[in-house]
């Protein structure tokens, strides 16, 4: 079926009281293992697209989000396609070019002022062109950072900002932290309904890969609706490399062991998407 929107996606989630999964995306292999988990699931799932990963590919976004849409679209459920974590505004514009229905637009390294106005400024050019747009206030930063409390986002300057920016949907710190290879994140489940009271907007959870399952079923129940995952997927697959080429190590073949990489990623999705959205 052809992409869906984010927004049509998250506003669903958000009013059955489920959660909805994003997986970023840096290889084809990830968009078809994801799209796969999806099917498998029967549920739909984000396609996301990080900065990060544009910089991996030459700096070009379209090459890797045409691929991504085209795995989209086949699909045989809704699947959106978003950008994370764009911090150029450069990029924010290529990629809403080549048909992405929305975007995070991070800001959130700047002072709160200037995070403010740069993030409003870059809201009223995307919802001009029909784009939904995520933003983020706190430090989901470092392993250390990202647990102290000093840098959980404030719900009275959550609600002030996403008032004063416009946005669609707000990342907040609450306990998890980006890059995480072990599941050991605890949440702070209070602040969460707090946000979820204080702000309009759903609440999107980064850094999800550390996290473990109850603590995202409760994530979920406090308030959360857009659930980031990538580490997840990059430990599956390199685990699907590494043990394909152990026991086959005269392998030149990428399609070997790539294939393998790509299985354990889908079966990694799956059971996310599932944890998720409430199973």
């Amino acid at each position: 079926m052809p992409a869906v929107d984010t927004a049509d996606l998250v506003t669903a989630a958000r009013a059955k009281g489920q959660g909805v999964a994003a997986f970023n995306v840096i290889t084809l292999e990830h968009a078809e293992a994801i799209t796969a988990a999806a099917e498998a699931a029967g549920l739909p799932v984000i396609l996301q697209v990080s900065e990060n990963a544009v910089k991996f590919h030459g700096g070009r976004p379209e090459p890797l989000l045409a691929g991504t849409a085209a795995i989209a679209a086949g699909a045989t459920v809704p699947v959106a396609l978003h950008m994370d974590h764009v911090e150029s505004e450069e990029l924010l514009r290529a990629g809403v070019a080549a048909g992405v229905s929305s975007v995070m637009f991070d800001a959130s390294k700047l002072e709160y002022a200037e995070n403010v106005r740069a993030t409003a400024r870059n809201v009223e050019w995307a919802h001009a062109r029909g784009v939904w747009v995520e933003a983020e206030l706190g430090e989901v930063g470092g392993k250390d950072g990202a647990h102290a409390p000093g840098v959980r986002t404030d719900p009275a300057e959550a609600a002030e900002f996403a008032a004063a920016t416009g946005v669609d949907a707000l990342a907040v710190a609450v306990g998890s932290s980006h890059a995480m290879t072990e599941r050991t994140a605890r949440l702070d489940h209070t602040l969460i309904a707090r946000l979820r009271t204080a702000v309009s907007v759903p609440l999107v959870l980064h850094g999800s890969s550390g996290v473990s399952d109850e603590e995202l079923r409760q994530a979920v129940a406090a308030g959360m609706v857009k659930i980031n995952i990538g580490t997840a997927l990059n430990i599956a697959f390199t685990a699907g490399v590494r043990d394909h080429l152990a026991a086959h190590p005269d392998t030149v073949d990428p399609r070997r062991y790539l294939r393998p990489a790509r299985d354990a990623m889908a079966a990694t999705a799956e059971h996310l998407l599932r944890v998720v959205a409430g199973g």
